[in-house]
This record gives structure tokens, C-alpha cells and sequence, in this order.
């Protein structure tokens, strides 16, 4: 249980530090830094831990639904990560290169590359799907008894606004949706971390 509580919070605080890291512009300036690169790596790294905390999350639930969710969660992070690597390492050494050539055309690589069809709709595909799973796990987590029933549903909030996010008119409404999953991700790990201290003494759930 401790991995699973250490691996939401992780999340959660990974997807923080993503859009408060990363540079709000999307020109060769913004794509060629550290803080892109940091910021999409500590996504990258989010992804994944929520995928290994659903599946220790179904450990504790024991039921159906839990693991259908871990099993949605782990295909919308694997959709969603090719896209993401292109972004954080393909994107920054195209931006390097057209800022020391003094090439701003190559920049429309990276437009080609972001809009085109087989891409974005693996992007789309796998962000739905982490949605959906965030939403399948708290509809677990609220069945379940065991855990607080409102404690998984920031989490899924944020991970359903995923998408619609990107389209904030302004950045700092990004930075709002990472908070919400940092929020939602340390709120279950200490719903998981208090539910294991009740177990412990004892105390039914």
C-alpha cells in the first residue's frame, strides 16, 4: 500500500511541476530549453506511476472494476507517451537546430509533426482513455467502502479536463488543471495512507 500511496502523490506532484516547469510559448525559444524537456520528462514519468498506482490501487480493492481501470489506465499511457516523447526530445532538437542555423522553417517540422493525423489521434485516443480509466477507478474507490468515497474524484476531474486544458486561453489556467491533479493525486494517497492506519488498529473502514 505505501508504494501505491508513494505513486499517486508522485503523480500528482509530477503533473505540477509539468506545466509550471515547462515554458508557456510553443516557438523554437520555448521548445529548445531544459524546461521543456524537464517539464514533458516529469509528464512522462507521471504517466507511468499512475499506471503502476491504479494497478496497486486494485490490490487493495479486489474488484472488477479496479482492474478494468488499470487495464484502461495502462492503454491510454502507452497511447499517450509516444506523443509525448516526440514532443519533449524530437521537438527540442529540431528547435536547437533551427535556432543555430538561423532556420525558422524547420520549425514547421514540429507543426507537421503535432497536427498530423496518425499522431493525433494516438494522443487523443490515449488521454480519453486515462480519463476514462481515472473515472472507472473512482467509481471503484466510491463502491468500495473502503476508502473515503469523494477521494478518487479530483483525480479523475483532472485527468477528464486532460484534453480540454490544452485549449486553456490562458497558460496559467494550466498550471490551475496541474494543481487539481496534484491535489487529487496527494488526496487519495492520504485517503490510502489513513485507510491502512485504520487497518492496522483494527478499525473497520
Amino acid at each position: 500500500m505505501k508504494l501505491t500511496q508513494a505513486a499517486y502523490a508522485l503523480t500528482g506532484a509530477l503533473f505540477l511541476v509539468y506545466p509550471a516547469v515547462r515554458p508557456s510559448g510553443d516557438d523554437a525559444a520555448a521548445m529548445s530549453t531544459t524546461a521543456w524537456v524537464v517539464g514533458h520528462l516529469a509528464a512522462m514519468i507521471g504517466f507511468i506511476l499512475l499506471g503502476l498506482a491504479a494497478l496497486g490501487l486494485h490490490q487493495i480493492l479486489k474488484d472488477r472494476l479496479s482492474l478494468r481501470a488499470a487495464v484502461v489506465t495502462w492503454i491510454g499511457a502507452g497511447l499517450t507517451l509516444p506523443y509525448y516523447g516526440a514532443e519533449d526530445f524530437g521537438l527540442n532538437v529540431i528547435a536547437k537546430r533551427a535556432l543555430r542555423d538561423n532556420t525558422p522553417a524547420l520549425m514547421e517540422l514540429a507543426v507537421e509533426f503535432r497536427y498530423g493525423a496518425p499522431a493525433v489521434t494516438m494522443f487523443a485516443i490515449g488521454l480519453a482513455l486515462l480519463g476514462i480509466g481515472t473515472i472507472m477507478t473512482a467509481v471503484s474507490v466510491w463502491r468500495s467502502g473502503t476508502l473515503p468515497a469523494w477521494s478518487a474524484v479530483p483525480l479523475a476531474v483532472g485527468f477528464a479536463l486532460f484534453i480540454p486544458q490544452f485549449f486553456a486561453p490562458i497558460y496559467a489556467i494550466r498550471i490551475a488543471h496541474g494543481a487539481l491533479i496534484a491535489v487529487g493525486g496527494v488526496w487519495l494517497a492520504i485517503a490510502l495512507a489513513r485507510g491502512r492506519t485504520r487497518a492496522d488498529a483494527g478499525v473497520p473502514a
